[in-house]
């Protein structure tokens, strides 16, 4: 099992283990993040393994809506920590490591395509402001 260490991000501190950002707020609370927001968590691990790892498994569990389930409030949707904790616990307990390994590099493949798609729309956005400004 992997060791890993939640916490409430605060604005300017540092961490110097390495570490990713769980948002905590609205819709999609739950999505890991590489830079801080105002309303996220930080996880911090022991290596840069173990934060690779955990950064896709709770990619997969966001895009798998398994957050959705814990989020609470009427107005603005959150998520507790001891939820997001509870989460990955009870994925890291049903983790198969080579299995695993597979399902992260389609993940990272899907998410560089996405990319790519959103950087030809905005291209073709661009494009289109071009044409009818000339």
């Amino acid at each position: 099992m992997q060791i890993f260490e939640i916490k409430t991000h605060k604005i300017g501190r540092t961490y110097p283990n390495p570490h990713f950002f769980i948002l905590n707020k609205g819709l999609n609370s739950g999505k890991p993040l590489d830079k801080p927001c105002p309303n996220c968590f930080v996880i911090s691990t022991t290596s840069r393994a173990n934060r690779e790892s955990l950064y896709y498994l709770c990619l997969s569990l966001k895009v798998g809506q398994y957050f959705g389930y814990y989020l609470k409030g009427s107005v603005i949707p959150f998520i507790g920590i001891s939820d997001v904790k509870k989460v990955i616990n009870t994925a890291l307990q049903n983790y198969e490591e080579q299995q695993w390994q597979l399902k992260v590099e389609k993940l990272k493949k899907i998410t560089a395509f996405e990319e790519n798609l959103q950087q030809q729309l905005s291209t073709i956005s661009k494009l289109k402001i071009a044409l009818l400004r000339s």
